[in-house]
């Protein structure tokens, strides 16, 4: 029980942060090569390149293509003011992808012509500036000659990821509103992001799109761009590893134990068994037995209880956690057969393996007379 419910709430808190990060990042940006700054300064103009394109989405493991570009702001609210970096997205952009991210409000309205005054802000944001959905407001953009332009905005809507990489940074609004103030023509951005169909696979779609692309062009994974974080949940792996050891431990010293304590309790048997000819092998093998019996029954227990714990967990959410802390505020449960599997039968195999050697040693020892005069 215990082991299914680390390997369960271990991934499943990864999967959680992971799944935050691809959906509001994408699994891959593709743009061109920058030295300094890449993923964090605004990024230069590049043009729509057709054959750029072709390659990304003629990729089987691409599920959608999104122009991009980045630009950082100044929001001034009634009694404060924030920075931020404005994110703009093209017509098209697959917001079901941040869906669940939405509290209040809508996401951006994308025109066909002109260009949106709509902004999305995170509830972070919202609430240090004083805004709600429908609010109006300044944004002031320092432009590259130092100069200062101002654009009214409109609250269109109010998210939370729970990350700080994201809630206290990044603002949504619409692509041609960057350009604008770039001074960008329509075919210029920042670059695309990209949302594959398995988020595991990134790391090698991501160098497979990279051998294709152009010269100067580049594509980075997420889990690249946001090295810290998912070196930390990848460190997650060593702690389940090092908690399953101490576990296995603690259930073999419990098997060998409950061995001892029966054959302690059947030596006037065993003694008797031996005193009528049978083998110490064939002793040894009632003895597994049982202990075998014990095993298998303790797993079955225990897989019934971890996977109601998750059931209930899922359905309930009954084990909640600080946000602000862990980045989610109620434990996230993913569970995988397949390791299910391996741990009922590893398990089984080492607590089997284990209880060869005191079985083997003890019996072995006992003469019948010693045995059947023990007491």
């Amino acid at each position: 029980m215990a082991m299914i419910l680390t390997f369960a709430f271990t991934k499943g808190f990864q999967y959680a942060i992971a799944s935050k990060m691809y959906g509001f990042s994408g699994h891959i940006r593709v743009q061109h090569f920058e030295s300094e700054g890449g993923g964090i300064a605004e990024e230069k103009p590049v043009l729509v390149n057709d054959t750029v394109l072709e390659v990304l989405k003629n990729d089987p493991d691409v599920v959608s293509v999104n122009a991009f570009a980045t630009k950082d702001a100044i929001l001034k609210g009634p009694e404060s003011f924030q920075g931020l970096k404005l994110k703009g997205v093209a017509q098209g952009y697959t917001f079901s992808n941040i869906g669940p991210f939405l509290q209040s409000g809508s996401w951006p309205h994308l025109r066909d012509s002109g260009y949106s005054n709509e902004i999305m802000i995170s509830s972070y944001t919202a609430s240090l500036l004083k805004l709600k959905p429908g609010d109006r407001f300044f944004a002031y953009f320092i432009q590259p000659d130092g100069s200062k332009r101002v654009r009214p905005l409109v609250v269109s809507g109010i998210y939370k990821t729970g990350m700080e990489n994201f809630d206290r940074i990044v603002a949504i609004v619409d692509l041609r509103l960057i350009q604008r103030l770039n001074n960008w023509g329509p075919d210029q951005i920042g670059g695309y992001e990209l949302y594959i169909k398995n988020g595991e696979m990134a790391d090698s779609v991501s160098n497979r799109i990279y051998q294709s692309l152009p010269a100067k062009w580049t594509a980075r994974s997420i889990t690249e761009i946001y090295g810290n974080i998912f070196d930390w949940l990848n460190l997650m792996d060593t702690t389940i590893i090092i908690t399953i050891v101490i576990m296995s431990l603690v259930a073999v010293l419990n098997l060998v134990t409950c061995l001892i304590i029966l054959l302690l309790e059947r030596t006037h048997m065993i003694g008797l068994l031996k005193s009528l000819g049978s083998g110490n092998g064939l002793i040894q093998k009632v003895f597994l037995y049982h202990g075998a019996l014990i095993t298998f029954g303790g797993l079955i227990l225990g897989n019934i209880a971890a996977l109601l714990v998750c059931w209930l967990q899922n359905r309930y959410g009954f084990i909640r956690l600080p946000e602000e802390t862990y980045f989610i505020s109620v434990a996230a449960v993913k569970i995988s057969w397949q390791q299910i599997l391996w741990i009922n039968l590893g398990t089984f195999l080492v607590c089997y393996a284990v209880l060869l050697l005191p079985s083997f040693y003890i019996i072995h020892r006992l003469s019948p007379v010693k045995a059947i005069a023990f007491d």
